[in-house]
């Protein structure tokens, strides 16, 4: 949830942390800090309320010197945002400074013990509570930095990625990992730190992922030590970066969703790579040829994921169904954790996470394993912790989403859950050779579609401004169109802070039908599909009582066309395929309605990119 980066090395170390903080800001932005140990061994911590950018101006006129140093970009869980409670935190002699993602649960605990002892607090956070407990562990055991964290760690519970600083040590930086992301770059004599690699890739694309319990030390000259909280020595396990840092650029877009919005023909071509093949009328995906058997003997399938994830992952339950003629659950992640779900050997659960890092799926993930289940994992971050505790699973290959708003990891999630859903009917011999050979040929035609759907941007722009000012918004879809109703509410209510809710469409008469009114704008998700005349009964209801209607029709549509407000025509497609068009405009009319009313796209309030913490 919040931006860890860190550096020990020749240079200077300020440079490359703002750089780092910029880059991870898309994980929180409440507030930001670093801490820096000078030449002369002070070390120095500096914080502001808001953006990294309101970081830079307040550092402007401070003595930034030093080549070792950690910085932290804040989404706030203990504590309002604010200076106090930004991050570093000092110990109480400020000899050490702390940076951390995650919660310590017991922390009050803690923290009541350390005040009996004589510490005073000066923030609401949990983690200024371990950076005096690793302090008080250093002193009272006579022991050094990373055996005084590795001692205070086992007294916590909870989930951290945390740095700390020691300035009667200015060449060491030590880190640790549980339940949240880390990352360490090797570079040439010296060492970068981070929540994710995007702050790394401009500099090296040697890094090592830190596992759950270990300890890091990072020392000038010396090489990576990694150890357990236990103190039990591992051997790092270098990787190579694929990851580009023009993929980490806004390519001359105003804000990243739209240049990722606009990017989807390209990843989701990237996405089927090498395993649609459309000359052979084929799919191949590894992970399911691999582990062919459990899929087949599957008695039941659970998909478990959090927000747009889980909207992708109730478009596989009608594919899978559909094709595999497996029964499907859809399971949100914080929900299925908690209560006391029944589950066999012969289950297979699909977790589904752009991050890899989304706390509540890993937890649900590490449920599901303890029972038997066998577990496959779609997800975008190579090396990301759910595809490392996964028993298999698929990466869908789309680069980087920076915006917090999810779109192409969507459209890929989509993709790759349907190609599941072929690959696993096609064995079982429940889809016939006609169908599948057509939707594999329709697949390949998809990104090329999308662009068609893109064409109609500058229309999409001009007619949001007509809506930008309403204050709730109706989502209506059917069938596989029902959860790019969920997912088109979702993106307006994420970026524009407009109420917006989604239905099935016949639910509409089940309750929000008495919503209807001019002033209440109706989205209705309306391809030539199954359903469609049954939609359009639905909109001519909405109309008999004035309400305002946006529609997504096929091209050529001629009764919704001459009912509805305004259309937007996407091209026609096999109705499993529909949600890959059907929700582009939707995507952007999200998009332009959040610009007209002057929203950051990018980073909305309250809202971070990757959710590590409960």
């Amino acid at each position: 949830m919040c931006g860890i980066v860190g550096y020990i090395g020749k240079r200077k170390a300020y440079p490359i942390l703002i750089k780092g903080l910029h880059r991870l800001e898309y994980r929180g932005y409440d507030s930001a800090g670093v801490a820096l140990i000078n030449e002369q061994g002070q070390l120095n911590v500096y914080k502001a309320k808001g953006k990294v950018s309101e970081l830079e101006a307040f550092c402007e006129s401070k003595d930034i010197g030093g080549m070792i140093g950690i910085a932290h970009t804040r989404w706030a869980t203990h504590g309002e945002p604010n200076t106090v409670n930004a991050h570093p935190h000092y110990s109480e002699s400020e000899r050490l400074a702390i940076i951390h993602n995650g919660i310590i649960e017991n922390y009050a605990v803690l923290k009541a013990g350390l005040m009996e002892q004589g510490y005073t607090f000066k923030s609401d956070t949990d983690t200024e509570v371990l950076v005096q407990l690793v302090e008080y562990t250093q002193v009272n055991r006579h022991v050094d930095l990373k055996t005084a964290v590795q001692l205070a760690l086992q007294q916590v519970i909870g989930a951290y990625a945390i740095a700390i600083l020691d300035k009667t040590h200015p060449d060491t930086l030590i880190a640790a990992r549980k339940g949240s992301p880390l990352v360490v770059g090797i570079g040439e004599d010296e060492y970068f730190l981070a929540s994710d690699a995007t702050p790394i890739v401009e500099y090296t694309d040697q890094v090592i992922y830190v596992e759950d319990e270990e300890i890091v030390a990072l020392r000038l000259g010396e090489k990576v030590d990694i150890t357990t909280i236990n103190n039990v020595a591992k051997t790092p396990e270098i990787k190579r970066l694929e990851l580009s840092l023009s993929q980490l650029e806004k390519g001359g877009y105003p804000h990243f969703m739209l240049k990722e919005i606009f990017e989807q023909p390209r990843t989701l071509t990237d996405s089927m790579r090498g395993r649609v093949n459309v000359r052979q009328d084929n799919i191949a995906l590894s992970g399911f040829i691999d582990n062919k058997d459990r899929f087949l003997n599957a008695k039941r399938i659970i998909i478990t994921a959090c927000g747009t994830s889980w909207h992708a992952g109730l478009i596989a339950m009608y594919a899978i169904e559909e094709f595999a003629q497996i029964p499907v659950e859809v399971e949100y992640s914080s929900e299925f954790r908690y209560r006391k779900p029944v589950i066999n050997k012969d289950d297979v659960v699909i977790a589904i996470s752009q991050s890899g890092e989304t706390a509540d799926t890993l937890a649900a993930i590490q449920l599901a394993k303890e029972k038997g289940a066998f577990i496959f994992s779609i997800c975008n971050v190579v090396g990301a912790s759910i595809p490392r505790v996964s028993d298999s699973g698929c990466y869908t290959h789309v680069g980087p989403e920076i915006g917090v708003a999810s779109t192409k990891a969507f459209t890929a999630q989509v993709t790759a859950l349907t190609m599941l859903a072929l690959c696993i009917g096609r064995e079982k011999g429940t889809i016939d050779k006609e169908q599948f050979v057509s939707i594999v040929r329709e697949l390949g035609q998809i990104p090329a579609k999308i662009e068609r759907v893109l064409g109609e941007d500058k229309r999409i722009s001009d007619f949001a401004k007509i809506f930008s000012y309403a204050q709730n918004f109706i989502y209506l879809g059917r069938g596989y169109n029902f959860p790019v109703a969920l997912e088109g509410a979702l993106k307006l209510k994420e970026i524009s802070y407009i109420h917006a809710e989604g239905y099935p469409a016949a639910e509409m008469k089940h309750g929000p039908i008495a919503l209807i009114s001019q002033e209440m704008p109706v989205v209705v998700v309306a391809p030539h599909c199954g359903t469609y005349e049954k939609v359009v009964s639905n909109i001519q209801e909405i109309k008999a009582r004035k309400g305002r209607v946006i529609a997504v029709v096929t091209e050529g549509d001629e009764l919704v066309s001459k009912i509805a407000d305004y259309c937007i025509e996407v091209p026609a497609t096999e109705e499993c395929l529909t949600p890959l068009l059907t929700v582009i405009p939707l995507q952007l009319l999200a998009y332009h309605i959040a610009v007209v009313k002057g929203c950051d796209v990018d980073q909305p309030r309250n809202l971070a990119k990757s959710v590590t913490v409960e």
